[in-house]
């Protein structure tokens, strides 16, 4: 997995409402960011860029999106098997001013260009799929980034590429170029983990947003006196190990450890099911390291 480099970010531990963008089988919503207009493809190529990524589709008649049905992915409902719908509106203003600090502190892959990104792209396309909540977590994780490579292809003037659920922002050019395949791709792309300062503590917070729209619990560090990219390389590591080998994890396993900044087997840390630290307020999996752990356990 790639190196995380995060620098502190203040961000007093709280507890707030339950964001409904990170419910688990919620819809997944990610905007490409554009400087200029640019408008809805034609049905026509639109259906044929996203078959040859995700497969057979099928127009579905829609008042203010386009619509297509996703024929090869098929979720349970009370009616039958219905295929996964993927929704693309059309270029509206994108007002990027109004992602907050506290948002954009956590915008790792591309700080220097952050601020940049959300001046200059006064467009954005809101993408999102319908009806996926039921699909297998790999599954799922798979059609969202080919159908994310669709839509690079459909429009080639996005920049970047704002994942709603978990506050990412990348630039364009970084996913199109990527060498990552399968489900990692979900994992490098849209997975988010974040790095907390406490104020008034030594204590360090480590945790991501992007795993819980798979029914795969985010993960959480609560920790002090160890580098805070081991920590980071490790959320992605196991976020990584999850997704693939599609293992639910039980209160009380453990998973093996860090020293020195790789993974070892000799040191086995924790982990339980805890309410996060850190705004929004969900479900996590806290990992508990050893002796690094920070707070009552």
């Amino acid at each position: 997995m790639r190196k995380q480099e995060p620098t502190p970010a203040q961000e007093p531990v709280q507890e707030r409402e339950m964001d409904p963008s990170i419910r688990p089988g919620g819809v997944f919503m990610m905007q490409l960011l554009m400087k200029d207009r640019a408008p809805l493809p034609p049905e026509a190529q639109m259906q044929a860029v996203l078959q040859a990524h995700v497969g057979a589709v099928e127009p579905v008649r829609g008042e203010t999106a386009a619509l297509f049905a996703a024929l090869d992915h098929t979720a349970q409902f009370k009616e039958g098997r219905l295929p996964v719908q993927l929704s693309i509106l059309g270029c509206e203003p994108f007002q990027g001013r109004n992602i907050g600090e506290d948002k954009r502190a956590q915008m790792w892959d591309c700080q220097g260009e952050r601020d940049r990104l959300l001046e200059e792209c006064r467009y954005a396309v809101l993408a999102h799929d319908l009806m996926a909540g039921g699909l297998p977590s790999r599954e799922r994780a798979d059609l969202l980034m080919d159908y994310l490579e669709a839509l690079l292809e459909l429009y080639p003037s996005c920049e970047a590429v704002y994942f709603i659920n978990s506050g990412k922002l990348l630039l364009a050019q970084d996913i199109r170029n990527s060498q990552a395949t399968g489900p990692d791709r979900y994992v490098n792309f849209v997975v988010n983990a974040r790095f907390f300062n406490i104020t008034g503590t030594q204590d360090q917070v480590v945790d991501t947003l992007g795993l819980s729209l798979l029914y795969i619990e985010d993960l959480q560090y609560h920790f002090h006196h160890m580098d805070p990219n081991w920590v980071v390389n490790h959320a992605y590591s196991l976020a990584s190990y999850l997704l693939n080998n599609d293992c639910p994890m039980k209160d009380g396993d453990s998973i093996d450890g860090v020293v020195d900044g790789r993974l070892a087997p000799e040191v086995q840390w924790p982990c339980h099911f805890e309410e996060a630290l850190v705004a929004p307020a969900r479900a996590v999996l806290d990992v508990c390291m050893g002796e690094y752990a920070a707070g009552g356990r």
